[in-house]
């Protein structure tokens, strides 16, 4: 086994270390979610956790990690009655992005079960995470059936199996840390919710940090065990200092008056439901047992909020997660007890803290002081493009005009590729899947994956005498397995081509327009889809944003899209095939779905509808499923995006037959010439 990077030698990240460090003194607060850029020793610091976390004490071959204290008496492999414990370290468990349902939760031991005849179960990853840490590495890219498992396990603290004649209970609390990168996509509410606590981390902008950062690492690559070495004291004393503040916890006074604080800030921040006053709490316990004190303060539970809050009061996923922190200052004087205030005026021996670190911070580090990261953004100012030609005789385009916001969202009617797809699970169409539904069985063409096992067993079952059998179990050979075949639902690549052209510049127009591309953008979102965008006007049209897992990038995009010029509509749709045509090499199980928002007109150069219509044919030749979204208004309507539609071999659908409650239906599929259901 490597030895892993000391966790005393990180360099910065205080809000990481704290947040790792509250969870190592109080696992009840709930977890961390570590969200920031690659290569923000997001991993390493977890990784590095495990080795600070006290030995647990278990029941010698539990394979459930019971305490000999209280063992579970549900346990799978129980009783155990005045089991004298072994004390071992505490286990951190990773769950690979790609794991299977089975190797999390278990399941039936199906070899035992063949040759013996026996039930017997073979524990999953949660059972290993008991009493130890569940590590989950881009947990925003976990299949949705393993995030429901976990909320699952996560709210109960024990896991339930109920599969192919397995009916097993066993305890499953561990503490939850995942770490994301929020380019590649956004994390579920539900789950988002079950973390007690996140941070943001980025790279540092100070050259001698930096500097500090690649010397370190380094040293650790040449000699992992003597970098280690030279750690081996700070480690010590961070090790002792948590098992310090752990059996200071129960004796923490959590007043009245800090309680008041915690409601009040939690209701002003308008945060759902009751789980972040109680993270906050725990939290704010956790701070001030860190700072070795016997009474939370209002510090404590400043940094409380900065922890716990953030990620739990965003409205809709394109809210950044954040907390205004003068807002935060105005509600805790607000609801300050003044007595307390004129009783005790030292907030403890710690001071009245920085701002930064309150509740006592992480132990100094010998690279000296450090400035935090600057989590700066890069500029998001659109480009300026030539000023534009009028449209068509007697309607001017005008200038480039400055963007305008979107309009409210709303929820849309489902748009789904036809057909049965094979590629990532997700939301929107229908697909063969690893995990859904069984619709029937074949015989395996490669590796076993999914056992059907009443199709195994009835395959089998005839043979038995011509095969000798004797005892219980069954005498099974290869010939006789069958692969499970299941249906669920798959993500797909939405690719928008958006009209941004002079014919579409009215203010009232484009925010309609911009607001029903935000809401197919949120319903991407809750689809697990990849997204692109391409825009056109002018003279050319531009991939705004390629295909991305990270709905926010093209939300943000869609924000700053400026508007006038001319229509080139054939230019935006040969984008798209440009763009179609990359993606189908470096995902080809990941089918597409085009959205063209446009109101159908095309100017600029020459016969642009004739050019129109022979891009649209090449998405049709190639079986692209497409829907064009008719943004035209007025009385007189003169039906081009209906036209266009045809020509792709798809669907159009006016803005307001979008909407889910509109009463043409609330699910339009979308239609690909060509393709075979």
């Amino acid at each position: 086994m490597s030895t892993p990077y000391p966790f005393t030698a990180i360099v910065g990240q205080d809000d990481l270390r704290l947040g790792l460090l509250l969870n190592a003194v109080s696992p009840a607060v709930g977890g961390v979610l570590v969200r920031g850029e690659k290569g923000t020793a997001k991993s390493t610091a977890v990784r590095a956790l495990a080795a600070l976390m006290p030995e647990v004490s278990v029941v010698p071959g539990c394979r459930f990690s019971c305490d000999p204290a209280s063992p579970d008496p549900a346990c799978p492999d129980g009783p155990h009655a005045d089991a004298a414990g072994v004390s071992r370290a505490a286990r951190t468990v990773e769950l690979p992005v790609g794991a299977s349902e089975d190797r999390l939760v278990g399941a039936l031991d199906i070899e035992r079960a063949l040759s013996e005849g026996v039930k017997a179960f073979e524990p999953g990853l949660l059972a290993d995470a008991h009493r130890g840490i569940l590590y989950v590495d881009e947990v925003n890219l976990l299949h949705d059936h393993l995030v429901d498992l976990l909320l699952d396990a996560a709210a109960m603290g024990a896991s339930y199996v109920e599969r192919e004649g397995v009916s097993v209970r066993h305890a499953a609390r561990f503490l939850l840390v995942g770490t994301m990168n929020p380019e590649e996509g956004e994390l579920r509410p539900q789950l988002l919710d079950r973390f007690g606590l996140t941070v943001e981390v980025a790279a540092s902008r100070d050259t001698d940090e930096r500097v500090e950062v690649v010397r370190r690492r380094l040293a650790y690559d040449d000699d992992p065990e003597g970098f280690a070495a030279r750690w081996a004291g700070e480690e010590n004393a961070l090790r002792e200092r948590i098992a310090g503040a752990r059996a200071l916890l129960p004796r923490v006074v959590l007043g009245d008056g800090v309680l008041r604080q915690i409601a009040a800030t939690c209701a002003a921040f308008e945060v759902d439901g009751m789980r972040a006053d109680i993270v906050m709490a725990r939290t704010a316990t956790a701070l001030a047992a860190w700072a070795g004190r016997e009474e939370v303060t209002a510090d404590d539970v400043r940094q409380a909020a900065l922890l716990a809050l953030p990620h739990r009061r965003r409205r809709n996923p394109f809210d950044a997660p954040g907390l205004d922190e003068d807002k935060l200052d105005q509600t805790l004087d607000e609801a300050g007890p003044q007595e307390d205030n004129d009783d005790d005026p030292d907030p403890g021996p710690d001071g009245g803290g920085d701002g930064g670190g309150g509740g006592g911070g992480v132990p100094p580090q010998a690279d000296g002081d450090r400035t935090p990261p600057q989590g700066s953004q890069g500029d998001d100012t659109p480009s300026q493009a030539p000023d534009s030609a009028p449209d068509a005789p007697g309607r001017s385009a005008g200038p480039e005009q400055q963007p305008v916001a979107a309009a409210e969202p709303f929820r849309t009617k489902m748009l789904s590729v036809p057909g049965l797809g094979e590629g990532a699970a997700g939301r929107r169409s229908r697909a063969r899947t690893a995990h859904g539904r069984t619709t029937g069985a074949v015989r395996p063409q490669g590796a076993l994956t999914k056992l059907h096992l009443s199709a195994t067993v009835q395959a089998a079952a005839p043979h038995q005498r011509a095969r000798g059998r004797s005892g219980r179990g069954l005498v099974v050979r290869r010939d006789d397995l069958r692969q499970a075949t299941r249906e669920g639902r798959e993500g797909n690549l939405v690719l928008f081509v958006v009209d941004a052209s002079g014919s579409m510049a009215a203010r009232q127009r484009m925010s309609a327009v911009k607001g029903a591309v935000l809401s197919l953008l949120l319903d991407a979102y809750q689809r697990r889809d990849k997204v692109g965008l391409v825009t056109f006007r002018g003279k050319e049209a531009e991939v705004a944003l390629p295909p991305t897992s990270s709905v926010d990038a093209a939300a943000s995009r869609l924000e700053s899209l400026p508007t006038g010029g001319r229509t080139p509509l054939a230019a935006g749709l040969l984008k798209a095939h440009d763009v179609l045509r990359v993606e189908r090499l470096r995902d080809p199980s990941r089918r597409p779905l085009l959205v063209v928002v446009t109101d159908g007109r095309a100017t600029g150069g020459p016969e642009p509808v004739a050019l129109a219509g022979r891009a649209a044919r090449l998405h049709q030749a190639e079986g692209t499923a497409s829907v064009v979204v008719d943004c035209e208004s007025g009385y007189v309507r003169l039906g081009l995006a209906g036209e266009l539609a045809r020509e792709l071999g798809g669907t159009a659908v006016t803005l307001d037959e979008l909407r889910a409650d509109s009463i043409a239906g609330l699910v339009k599929d979308v239609t690909a010439a060509g393709r075979a259901a």
